[in-house]
């Protein structure tokens, strides 16, 4: 796959299908900094929010009907995952992620999770297999229901069973960061059609190697779980289309 770090890799992110798109704004009474989060993100990362774009506190509170303490603690936590930089004196503004930068982070999160799996399937207890187990049936039961979203949530859940599983408390961190850093585009290539029931047939080769204890097939089909977010991401972006008419 070529790289273009000149390139912002939001631009090339056509909006998903519009039966896909979660609500634009929660329910009144309902609105948190979690929620307020998710959709700036997501804005983020389909372009709708240019870079270099100034996030203004107090329209997006306006937006949301609420005061501007839950929108800081959303716009903290975009900064936290690297796609807002907060400028002192002058503000918060949407960071460009380059296609070439994105692409080498997928690259080392697929090592990092290659690891873990490896590490997974020698060192897994009983009690972390339960997690595994109870994760893999939430993940089955949101894509029988095709939300993607609550299949992201319930992929994190998954991914974190494994980082628990793996027995090396630094590993774990160093990945959760970088899980935290992709979040909005690994969210994203869960729209593409027909990937939630790749990524569900994924999920379920990676723990029948760790309950086999067979960590080197759990690192390959780690490790290609995540290639295929990274280094097929020009694929998965073509053929997100905008809704026509």
């Amino acid at each position: 796959m070529q790289r273009r770090s000149d390139q912002s890799a939001a631009t090339l992110v056509a909006d998903p299908p519009e039966a896909e798109v979660s609500p634009r704004r929660p329910p009144a009474g309902r609105v948190k900094s979690a929620e307020i989060r998710d959709i700036l993100e997501q804005e983020i990362a389909t372009g709708e929010r240019h870079a270099g774009e100034r996030l203004d506190e107090q329209a997006v509170a306006a937006r949301f009907g609420v005061s501007r303490t839950p929108v800081r603690e959303a716009i903290n936590q975009l900064a936290s995952a690297g796609l807002v930089a907060l400028i002192p004196n002058r503000g918060a503004f949407v960071r460009e992620t380059g296609l070439g930068e994105l692409v080498e982070m997928f690259e080392v999160m697929a090592e990092l999770e290659a690891m873990a799996g490896r590490l997974a399937a020698r060192r897994v207890d009983p009690k972390r297999r339960v997690q595994l187990a109870e994760a893999l049936a939430a993940c089955q039961s949101a894509a029988e229901r095709n939300e993607s979203d609550a299949y992201y949530y319930e992929n994190e859940r998954f991914h974190e069973a494994i980082y628990d599983a793996c027995g090396n408390g630094f590993l774990a961190a160093e990945a959760r960061r970088l899980h935290q850093r992709l979040k909005a585009f690994r969210r994203l290539q869960l729209r593409v059609p027909h990937r939630m029931r790749q990524s569900l047939a994924e999920h379920r080769r990676i723990v029948a190697a760790i309950e086999a204890g067979d960590g080197e097939t759990a690192e390959a089909e780690l490790k290609s779980h995540i290639l295929v977010q990274g280094e097929r991401f020009a694929d998965l972006v073509a053929s997100l289309k905008p809704k026509q008419g």
